[in-house]
């Protein structure tokens, strides 16, 4: 029993420095068997050391102390983990190391068990709203409940949502990953993230519905992130105090831009200036709508509409609006969506709402014939036989209205029945006629078949085909480009288009053609004198040199340009003037009578004429086809680059050299077979029948290589027809026919002038009666009765039955033959198209 005294002083402090108690419950049971166990020893006279008891005694009361305090402070601290921005690598706390290694197991092996029974879920949300200062965070962001604020490295603020057992902490950027020295994070979960366009914003109809006294407008304010709507106070049709009573300008609930102001944050709608009734600005807060100038996309339906058609809307049939902004917007709607997208849905509308929507279609629909000018007319009617036998026109070589009608139909604009001239149309196309012979300057083809859209009747397909002349023995050419440079031509599809579409003819030229440009706004002005082609740098330096700017003075240019012309002028050559326009002149000689008059006296200097269009909305038709059908010449309209290239590359030769002039065609029916005709189109190209044969009448021309297509509608002598006009019983006119034609259909004339002739000459041909199916008929004829038919639907013509779209787009299909250009198969695309805007 040595050292007992030591053995009791070491006992004593250690049990004082715990500040506990120096024995723990059941110490003296513990001690009892401890002595019962010496005893057993000293029976067998074995020597237990006196210290023995004392030193395990004072293990167990060490090891229960520490264990006591480690379970009371760091475990509740387990409780509290801290997030921060990255993770690092936890330090073993040094204090741990110095317990007894099973009394830090059990340790480790208690806090696991609490980490497996905490269940806590952290997530990180890449998309977090960031804000760039703090004065922004403070107006945007109102700390709620499960929520925790954390700057980056940036100084940004990301509020994140996460579990409520998690208290909120604030890590200031000063924090650094060095200076923590122990992170405890619970519960990772893995996450995946899909790319996905969302809607920053989303107002239902109750919300609207619960704000009878406020405008649309007003409802949205302070309910979606990111929109924000300025007051309109003292403007007319905005809420205002007037003494002793509210009132509201308009009717309650009856303007969408007055509801939806203080209902979304971010959307701001700007003051309409004190004008009754105008439509306000509205902004989206984005990246790209911080200019006040810029305005967003608005989607009604699923269909894209403008700021008119928005504010226009009864606030009480919307369903939902929902607000796309900055990446959500432009992936979806691409970059006209760069200012934002407000998607409207709304309910279905009674009959009387769909009334009124279609009332403000047709208004716009007006409002868009009103901006861009064309001549109306009236299509052919039915002429009867034995009163009238012939009809005489002259030929139409234009292709303007085709790719006009294209543009508004790709475009999802109305189709003005005006722009529709159906010749133009078939023309647009060629189609496969041989080659003339003997010398002749064209062949003459014809084709007689059913008619596709009112079935009892017939169709005669007149064709010309002009001789192609190699382009080595083409006569030398003097161009004059008449370019317009007015303020209005001021956009992408009109100055910028209308150099690149130079640049194309200037391809096709030769080095012994020259090409002078003249230019117009205010007044007119030569930029390059008559130069050779191969100086084309030189040519495209000019034309890249062109900027626009200022008013129209057309009448000024085109003398100017004839001038020009004419003191360069190429005996036996191709002289011509190309004039590039909106034509929308406003200075000097500017009206469609003075512009005829003009060009009427020009044509008389040999000089022929191209008209060339471009642009929309302000685009004036009437006055570039009366420039060409009165000035010797021809007109197209250039709606993009590809079209350039079609007129201007690879129909060159067509376009640019005329082979025939004044081509006049003359018809003659047989009483016999035909009650009653009517021609297609040409509406603008009629002649009287006694101008067939005066050479001072002024016709059409005819360019190598080119086809030249006229349809006349028959209705045969033996059938009975709705649209046949009645017979009146005249005395003196002689009403039977008691000559023998055989089986003559009918008798085609053609006259014809050379290009620098004054003298015409007459080809004759006949059209047999003949009474074959429509499905042996030719691929050209399906076809260009395919073409005609439907511009007789755009036009709603009242004069065919069937008004059947897919019945087009079948036909269409049918005679589409080799179409090797494939524009044949755009056409069948553009009724495809027209056909899903009707649906």
């Amino acid at each position: 029993m040595e050292n007992n005294h030591d053995i009791d002083k070491k006992f004593n402090e250690a049990s004082q420095s715990l500040e506990e108690p120096a024995t723990f419950p059941g110490f003296d049971k513990v001690w009892a068997k401890v002595e019962e166990k010496l005893d057993k020893k000293e029976d067998k006279k074995r020597i237990v050391p006196i210290w023995f008891p004392y030193g395990i005694a004072a293990s167990l009361i060490i090891g229960l102390g520490a264990f006591y305090f480690i379970n009371k402070n760091d475990v509740s601290e387990i409780n509290k983990p801290v997030i921060a921005q990255k993770t690092v690598s936890p330090k073993v706390n040094s204090n741990v190391q110095a317990i007894d290694s099973t009394v830090k197991s059990n340790i480790e092996k208690h806090i696991d068990g609490l980490k497996e029974n905490h269940n806590q879920k952290i997530l990180a949300y890449e998309d977090a709203k960031i804000f760039h200062d703090n004065q922004e965070f403070e107006k945007a962001f109102i700390p709620k409940e499960n929520s925790i604020i954390i700057r980056n490295e940036s100084n940004r603020i990301v509020p994140i949502k996460i579990n409520n057992e998690v208290p909120q902490v604030f890590v200031d950027s000063g924090y650094k990953e060095k200076n923590i020295e122990e992170v405890v994070v619970l519960g990772y979960n893995k996450t995946q993230t899909n790319p996905r366009s969302f809607s920053s914003t989303t107002v239902n109809s109750q919300k609207v519905e619960n704000r009878p006294n406020q405008g649309f407008l007003n409802s949205l304010q302070g309910e979606a992130p990111g929109l924000a709507i300025n007051s309109t106070s003292g403007t007319p049709g905005s809420s205002r105090i007037d003494n002793n009573n509210i009132r509201n300008e308009f009717k309650q609930n009856n303007n969408i831009s007055q509801t939806l102001i203080g209902t979304v944050s971010g959307l701001q709608i700007m003051p309409n200036l004190g004008v009754p009734g105008s439509s306000k600005p509205l902004i989206i807060r984005g990246i790209s709508s911080l200019n006040t100038n810029s305005q967003p996309l608005y989607v009604i339906n699923g269909k894209i509409s403008d700021s008119k058609a928005f504010s226009n809307l009864n606030p009480n049939t919307i369903e939902s609006v929902s607000v796309l902004k900055d990446a959500a917007a432009t992936s979806i709607y691409g970059s006209r969506a760069s200012n934002g997208v407000v998607i409207i849905k709304t309910k279905k509308l009674s009959r009387k709402e769909r009334k009124a929507q279609d009332s403000i279609t047709i208004s716009k629909q007006i409002q868009k014939q009103n901006n861009e000018e064309y001549d109306a007319f009236v299509e052919n009617p039915f002429e009867l036989t034995k009163n009238q036998s012939v009809s005489t026109f002259s030929i139409d070589v234009d292709k303007a209205a085709y790719s006009n009608i294209r543009r508004m139909i790709n475009n999802g604009e109305y189709v003005n029945k005006n722009a529709v001239r159906i010749e133009e149309m078939i023309n647009y196309f060629k189609y496969d006629y041989p080659q003339p012979k003997n010398n002749q300057p064209f062949s003459i083809n014809t084709e007689y078949n059913d008619s596709p859209w009112n079935k009892q009747h017939k169709l005669l397909k007149i064709g010309l085909q002009g001789k192609e002349i190699p382009t080595d023995k083409l006569p030398k050419s003097n161009f004059v480009f008449l370019i317009d440079v007015s303020g209005s031509m001021d956009e992408a599809n009109k100055l910028p288009l209308l150099k690149s579409s130079f640049k194309v003819l200037l391809d096709q030229l030769r080095p012994t053609d020259k090409v002078g440009i003249v230019v117009y706004a205010g007044s007119a002005g030569m930029v390059l004198p008559p130069t050779s082609a191969k100086e084309k740098n030189k040519i495209i330096e000019a034309l890249d040199k062109l900027q626009a700017g200022g008013s129209t003075a057309g009448g000024q240019g085109i003398e100017l340009a004839y001038k020009l012309a004419q003191e360069n002028f190429i005996k036996g050559g191709n002289n011509r003037v190309i004039i590039a326009t909106d034509g929308d002149f406003n200075v000097g000689a500017s009206s469609t009578g003075d512009l005829q008059t003009l060009v009427e006296e020009k044509r008389k200097s040999g000089v022929f004429l191209t008209c060339l269009g471009f642009g929309m909305g302000n685009f004036k038709d009437n006055r570039m086809e009366t420039l060409a059908n009165k000035g010797n010449g021809n007109y197209a309209y250039i709606d993009n680059l590809q079209e350039a290239n079609k007129f201007l590359g690879k129909e060159f030769a067509g376009n640019m050299y005329a082979i025939a002039k004044d081509v006049k065609i003359q018809i003659e029916f047989n009483p016999k077979y035909v009650k009653s005709y009517r021609l297609i189109g040409y509406e603008n190209r009629k002649l009287k029948n006694e101008d067939f044969t005066n050479d001072k009448i002024d016709a059409g021309e005819l360019g190598s290589g080119h086809t030249v297509t006229a349809l006349y509608e028959v209705i045969p002598n033996d059938v009975n027809s709705e649209f046949s006009p009645k017979e009146n019983d005249l005395k003196y006119t002689k009403n039977t026919n008691d000559e023998n034609f055989n089986d003559e259909l009918a008798t085609v004339k053609f006259r014809y002038k050379k290009p620098d002739g004054d003298t015409s000459s007459e080809i004759v041909q006949v059209v047999k009666n003949t009474n074959q199916s429509f499905s042996s008929s030719s691929d050209d004829f399906k076809f260009a009765s395919s073409v005609a038919w439907f511009g007789l639907v755009l036009r709603n013509s009242n004069l065919i039955k069937n008004k059947d779209l897919k019945d087009i787009e079948n036909l269409a299909k049918k005679g589409r033959g080799k179409d090797e250009d494939g524009y044949r198969a755009e056409f069948v695309r553009l009724v495809e198209t027209y056909k899903s805007t009707k649906k």
